[in-house]
């Protein structure tokens, strides 16, 4: 496996210094997000100067671009809110090969109108899946077109909250073009002190062979997210579980900070290597 993080984790004045901080910790893989040219993190649109711009900062400092975040609430209550997210994103797919990345990540989102990841009663209706579900298909039908793919990632609070609800949307869209991005927090988060083993071990029977991204990040026992190493995870089980479900892709660290990144550095690339 290959570690990665996500180049936003550093605060600069330009992207190409973010990059530098991201080489500077002998990473040579990143996601990026569009934030980091300065605004917003799904902008209206990304001008092939700006696209040719990025991937050439990358290829510089020998960065590759694993994925780009795509992310806007998909199952948000309000139609228009959703329908701009969806522009948006399809111009995104659209630019992606010119970023040179083939992956774009996703938010199947929540009813809650404020904050895209957090957790709705909502969530479980069946307007909400459809909603969700249509914004993901538009997706789909932007990547194939793009010859790229998006990637889901089951999340607590959404309305893909778990391995199950992943599953069952990767069958009902049945798209090469959809993919899972997994991460061990985000199933054990829950109840962090549920069996580790079984419930990672459940997801990965489920999704292995769509997994195209993992993330590392790190759960406390009262559901508090925390960096690689600060939590309840079991990391040599996880990876361990990913290696013997096939996956040999990019594990991207995310949700901590620059003065966090050395030690989960060490920590996971420890881990690896057991």
């Amino acid at each position: 496996m290959r570690l990665a993080i996500f180049a936003r984790t550093f605060v600069r004045e330009s992207m190409e210094a973010a990059l530098d901080a991201v080489a500077a910790h002998n990473l040579d893989a990143a996601q990026f997000n569009p934030s980091l040219l300065g605004g917003s993190s799904l902008p209206e649109s990304l001008a092939g100067a700006d696209a040719d711009r990025v991937a050439a900062a990358h290829a510089e400092r020998g960065i590759a671009m694993v994925a780009v975040s795509g992310t806007y609430n998909m199952a948000h209550p309000d139609a228009a809110r959703r329908a701009d997210g969806a522009r948006r994103l399809a111009r995104l797919i659209a630019i992606a090969p010119r970023l040179r990345t083939g992956v774009v990540t996703l938010c199947t989102g929540t009813r809650d109108p404020g904050d895209m990841w957090r957790a709705h009663p909502g969530n479980a209706s069946p307007d909400a899946w459809g909603d969700m579900r249509a914004s993901v298909a538009a997706a789909v039908d932007a990547a194939e077109r793009a010859g790229v793919v998006v990637a889901i990632e089951p999340e607590p609070g959404n309305v893909i909250r778990d391995a199950r609800a992943a599953r069952r949307l990767l069958d009902e869209i049945a798209s090469p073009a959809l993919r899972i991005v997994l991460d061990a927090a985000n199933l054990v988060a829950p109840d962090p002190g549920a069996d580790q083993t079984r419930v990672i071990g459940e997801a990965l029977e489920q999704l292995a062979a769509d997994i195209v991204l993992a993330h590392a990040k790190d759960v406390r026992a009262d559901g508090t997210v925390v960096a690689a190493g600060r939590g309840a995870v079991d990391y040599p089980g996880y990876v361990a579980g990913l290696r013997a479900a096939g996956f040999d892709g990019p594990l991207v660290l995310h949700g901590l900070a620059e003065d966090e990144v050395a030690a989960s550095v060490a920590f996971v690339r420890a881990a690896l290597t057991a």
